[in-house]
Order: structure tokens, then C-alpha cells, then sequence
């Protein structure tokens, strides 16, 4: 996937991985896309996901002395793998002194979900993701997450859209198509999201940034130093 503009440009890293996949990106100050790259992550996010952006700079001819800002998708997401993403777009903002913003990994999956291509407005749009092997979290345009324990019937409209990330065999096969288009579109929405709010001068603390967990590894019951649970808002 890749945009118009030459090698010597200003360019901008988006980076995810909130979902089962490991999602990079460059685009440019204006939000278009130059280049993306996915990859199962396997539970190997941490393993992965720098070599994952140097080969995208690599095949892109990108130079880390013109990047301009970071991206970094905040999840709703399990631990290890916002754990891994937040912390490397951190350490990268800290170290090149570079602006950073987190951009809600669910809004921009909405985003995407509403895309072309897809026969939905994004208000009509209901996102379903996993929480651990069992529950799901749900998130409506413009409202908070919210976990549903396993067995919990989905209260949708009839007219909203389903879009199921990461949830096949536990979701209605068109909904886990849409996911699976959504997920495909996700470079492509956070760029667009995070450009615009690099462009207006709306950063992160890079230090304050935190992720929305859905899931903690068993026996983290409460918040601890940089680690929060976010999505019990009922």
C-alpha cells in the first residue's frame, strides 16, 4: 500500500499491536500512506516488532533522521502486546525527542470498518473484540468500551453492523469478514487520525500515555505503576 512522494520527506510512524496482528506504517505530515506492512504476531510482538519496522523503512527508503511524529494504537487490546507496542513508540518518542499521539485502536478499526468497501456508515457500526479466550468487548461509535462476560447477548439495533476483530468461530461469519477488512484499513485510519492531531499540535505526555487493556496476566487484579485497567466501566 503506498501513496505518492519522494524519499527526503518529512514522514510519520504508525504503530499497533493491539490486535493478533503487528501493524506498521509510515505516511506523510498529511496523513497519506507511503507504505504498510502486517504480520501475525503470534504472541511474539516484542520479538517482531522492531525488525518489523526496520524492514519498513528498509523497503520504503525511509531515514529515521526524517522522521517527524509517532502514532501508537492504545488498544482496547490484551496486555503483552500493548504492553510491547506502547513502550517501543515511548522509547522511540523519548530517544529521536520526536511528538507522539495515541490514537484508540478500536476508533480507528470504526474508521476503517466504515471505509469504502464496506456497506455500513461508521455510526451504524458496532466493533466486537476478544477479551481473553472467553468474554468480548464492545465499542459503539463516540461511547466507552465495554466487557461483556461470555454469554452476554449483544443488545444491537437491528439496523447496526457487526465487526468482529479477531473472533472467528465466536462471531457470525460476515461480522468476522468486516473485521478482518477493518484490520486491513487500520494503518491506513490511524495515520489518518494521528496526522491530524500532530498537524494541530494535540500530543501525548509520552511518560503519561497508557493503554487500554482488556485483558491482565492472571494475578494482576489492580492498577500498578504504568499498568491500568481501563475497560470495567460499567
Amino acid at each position: 500500500m503506498t501513496a505518492p512522494g519522494g524519499a527526503g520527506e518529512p514522514w510519520i510512524l504508525a504503530l499497533d499491536t493491539a490486535t493478533s496482528q503487528i501493524v506498521v506504517g509510515a505516511g506523510r505530515l498529511d496523513g497519506r500512506i507511503i507504505l504498510a506492512r502486517s504480520r501475525p504476531a503470534g504472541f511474539r510482538h516484542g520479538e517482531l516488532l522492531l525488525d518489523e519496522v526496520q524492514s519498513l523503512m528498509a523497503e520504503a527508503g525511509l531515514r529515521r533522521d526524517e522522521l517527524a511524529g509517532l502514532v501508537v494504537g492504545t488498544g482496547p487490546g490484551a496486555f503483552t502486546g500493548l504492553r510491547v507496542g506502547l513502550a517501543t513508540a515511548k522509547t522511540l518518542a523519548h530517544a529521536l525527542g520526536l511528538p507522539i499521539v495515541g490514537v484508540s485502536t478500536a476508533e480507528a478499526l470504526l474508521l476503517a470498518a466504515g471505509s469504502p468497501g464496506i456497506e455500513a456508515a461508521p455510526l451504524d457500526l458496532t466493533l466486537l473484540l476478544p477479551a481473553g479466550p472467553r468474554d468480548q468487548v464492545i465499542v459503539r461509535a463516540g461511547a466507552q468500551p465495554r466487557r461483556l462476560p461470555s454469554g452476554t447477548p449483544i443488545e444491537a439495533d437491528p439496523a447496526t453492523t457487526l465487526v468482529a476483530v479477531d473472533l472467528e468461530d465466536r462471531a457470525p461469519d460476515d461480522a468476522v469478514a468486516r473485521g478482518a477488512a477493518a484490520r486491513d484499513g487500520l494503518c491506513a485510519a490511524l495515520l489518518q487520525l494521528g496526522s491530524a492531531r500532530l498537524r494541530s499540535g494535540q500530543l501525548d505526555d509520552a511518560e503519561q500515555l497508557v493503554p487500554d487493556y482488556v485483558t491482565l496476566p492472571r494475578g494482576i487484579t489492580a492498577s500498578s505503576g504504568s499498568i491500568e485497567w481501563t475497560t470495567d466501566r460499567r
